[in-house]
């Protein structure tokens, strides 16, 4: 512990340095908002460390960053951090980390933010959200199941605080071949609803009724019928032949299953669910066979964890690869345009390549271009 406070010291000692050395210079001054102390300091300082990386990579002394404590959806904080930056000469800051903190944000209409927030993947105002939107993974995955030939999709998503803004997007998307379902994210609900979903009643009655047509036959085809149908659970198929499942962590695995037990046939039906950031407790979910989700690219995710670690001896959380790319990102707006003066600065008419994939920008939107992986045998493998 007394290790990381050294170096987190030593972090800010750098960047703070830096800023006074080239306080007279033409030099681009990134600020960072994040939450530095209090119950979320963590991350804060993961999205620091991972800056400190980035600005290794670039190797440029004319490039600072400035961090600012912005607490964790604290108004008074967030605005006391935007105003110290800007007294600090910074115009284009990192953050903030939450859609919830947007609203302080927009107020500073002179200042360009660069948000790892997926919420809305868009030029809204003065903020660029680039996080793995719900968008881009909704394309990626509806791109995927045409390919794969499947038109009855089951979109299913849980009734919570997000349910209103998936089904904003989904109106918005229009995605073809696709039905929803909406589910209790209590697991003694879940089931009865999944039930219904896959109407295993009535399949599991069309098995007693036929196993009762072969139990008193005694002639060699009928017996071999019956010793098929004894292995079996349900008979008749359900109604889709393929799922999207927008949930994460142990809500997916109580969804899977719930699945697997009223019987779909992972032969015949396609399973698929939103970015989860390589989660390898998935591994240890024995009811799935294979399971398919966007995401982005699994190499430079697993190199940047590397160097991550090996830097500071610590993993990153998941959102810091996007600060990583965020810096990437000003810093090449920069080059190209000679300085940043406003936000159409980052209407890029060509692709940019980052480490979490391929940004494309169209009509003020920002889509991932991300790739599928499945799992299988306890590793990520790209499809």
């Amino acid at each position: 512990m007394k290790n990381k406070i050294l170096l987190l010291f030593y972090i800010l000692f750098i960047f703070n340095s830096n800023l006074l050395s080239n306080e007279n210079n033409n030099t681009l001054k990134v600020g960072l908002l994040a939450p530095l102390s209090g119950p979320h300091s963590e991350i804060g300082n993961s999205l620091l460390y991972s800056l400190q990386l980035a600005l290794e990579e670039i190797n440029d002394k004319n490039v600072v960053i400035v961090p600012k404590d912005s607490g964790f959806n604290n108004e008074e904080k967030i605005n006391s951090a935007i105003n110290e930056l800007k007294l600090n000469g910074v115009k284009i800051i990192i953050g903030p980390i939450t859609y919830q903190e947007f609203d302080q944000a927009n107020k500073y209409s002179d200042l360009i933010f660069i948000s790892p927030s997926n919420i809305n993947p868009e030029f809204s105002k003065n903020i660029i959200s680039i996080g793995i939107s719900l968008e881009s993974q909704l394309i990626a995955l509806s791109k995927f199941l045409q390919k794969q030939k499947k038109k009855n999709t089951i979109l299913m998503y849980p009734k919570n605080e997000y349910m209103e803004l998936i089904e904003k997007k989904l109106k918005i998307l229009n995605l073809k071949n696709i039905r929803t379902f909406k589910y209790s994210p209590n697991p003694e609900v879940l089931t009865g609803e999944i039930e219904t979903l896959t109407n295993y009643s009535q399949r599991k009655k069309n098995l007693e009724l036929r196993k009762k047509m072969f139990e008193d036959k005694e002639d060699e085809q009928s017996k071999k019928e019956l010793e098929r149908l004894e292995q079996l659970y349900t008979l008749g198929d359900v109604s889709f032949d393929s799922i999207i499942i927008i949930d994460f962590g142990n809500n997916l695995k109580s969804v899977l299953t719930s699945l697997v037990y009223t019987d779909v046939d992972q032969e015949n039906v396609l399973f698929t669910t939103i970015n989860q950031w390589f989660d390898e407790s998935i591994f240890y979910e024995n009811t799935i066979k294979n399971l398919y989700y966007p995401s982005v690219n699994y190499k430079e995710y697993r190199k940047y964890n590397v160097k991550y670690f090996e830097r500071f001896k610590i993993y990153p959380n998941e959102i810091t690869i996007l600060a990583y790319d965020a810096l990437g990102l000003i810093y090449y707006a920069w080059k190209e345009n000679n300085g940043i003066n406003s936000i159409n600065d980052f209407l890029f008419k060509n692709k940019i390549e980052g480490k979490i994939g391929t940004f494309s920008f169209k009509d003020r939107k920002i889509i991932q271009e991300l790739e599928i992986y499945k799992t299988e045998n306890k590793k990520f493998i790209k499809f």
